[in-house]
């Protein structure tokens, strides 16, 4: 199959999910890709493929898992691995330590991401950085499993997708003294920052990740005239659920959790904030996941990443 173009099928069902929960009827019909979930998260246990159908019935297919440890890298795998098949791709999945995770690393941590991101499931290494705002993990140990994870990802041909909170001098200080850093794919995931440090990401051709953030009137404004900023070929969009939930989506007041379906909702509320109609952002942003995480793609066959979603017990995660 070849893995050079792209499209996907929008399911006919969609257009009555969308009017019954409440979401954008002028998105339709609309294409997204969720480019970071957390779907092995606790909160999605009881309901894990329940999630992933509401989120394929939007148009939200197919979703990137993100990886935060060994563990939870294996995790995502194998349920990646489980709800694929060799013509319907619904997930994939990142393989990396989180930098709240970096003081669990140990000699054997590098051997065992590079197996796992050799599998067929694996499309990037991350979520990978620094994260100086709890600093759950001593600052000297964030830096060097980052770097050490950039290093896996030169090796391997990866891209990266970043995680910066608090930390940008330091951050972008190892990223720009990486040789070749420019040839490395990378993604800094749900950015919050500031003009300058968007500049500067930028100027080492990242793409940026945009999450409901840009929906909470607390501390998202900001956002709205820097997006307009980011190049059209540079822009990503995920809700980093189950957080993130987008405050200005009235369906989960009550529940308060995020779910892949909701991006129908940031994708229109970015729309509305740069001035660009929904459907021309679902089609870049679509575009440009499937390049920074080179999907398989086939314009020939309109159900690559839609089809019947495999059903365990309880939402429980094959162990393979």
């Amino acid at each position: 199959m070849s893995k050079s173009s792209v499209t996907l099928c929008y399911p006919v069902y969609a257009r009555f999910f969308l009017l019954k929960n409440g979401i954008y009827d002028s998105m339709i019909p609309m294409r997204l890709i969720d480019c970071g979930v957390n779907l092995t998260h606790a909160s999605f246990d009881k309901d894990r493929e329940q999630v992933l159908r509401d989120a394929e019935a939007a148009g939200v297919s197919p979703v990137i898992i993100t990886g935060t440890n060994v563990e939870e890298s294996g995790r995502a795998q194998r349920y990646a691995a489980a709800c694929n098949t060799a013509s319907v791709k619904k997930c994939f999945s990142t393989v990396g330590v989180h930098p709240h995770d970096a003081k669990t690393c140990d000699e054997n941590t590098v051997a065992q991401l590079r197996a796992l991101a050799l599998r067929p499931e694996a499309v990037a290494i991350g979520e990978c950085g620094l994260d100086y705002n709890r600093d759950f993990s001593p600052r000297e140990v964030q830096r060097a499993w980052f770097e050490k994870q950039i290093e896996l990802a030169a090796e391997l041909d990866m891209p990266l997708f970043l995680h910066e909170r608090d930390a940008f001098d330091d951050f972008y200080s190892i990223l720009q003294n990486i040789k070749n850093i420019r040839k490395i794919k990378k993604a800094v995931h749900c950015f919050t920052g500031t003009g300058r440090e968007l500049d500067a990401y930028l100027s080492l051709d990242c793409y940026i990740g945009i999450t409901g953030w840009i929906c909470d009137e607390r501390r998202g404004v900001h956002l709205h005239p820097l997006v307009s900023r980011i190049p059209a070929d540079r822009l990503l969009i995920e809700t980093d659920a189950p957080y993130l939930a987008p405050r200005t989506l009235r369906e989960n007041r009550r529940s308060g959790r995020n779910e892949p379906r909701y991006l129908v909702h940031i994708a229109r509320y970015i729309a509305d904030s740069i001035g660009k109609d929904p459907a021309l952002l679902a089609r870049e942003t679509f575009r440009n996941a499937c390049e920074f995480f080179d999907l398989p793609r086939d314009d020939h066959n309109e159900q690559y990443y839609f089809g019947a979603i495999r059903e365990y017990p309880a939402g429980n995660i094959p162990q393979t």
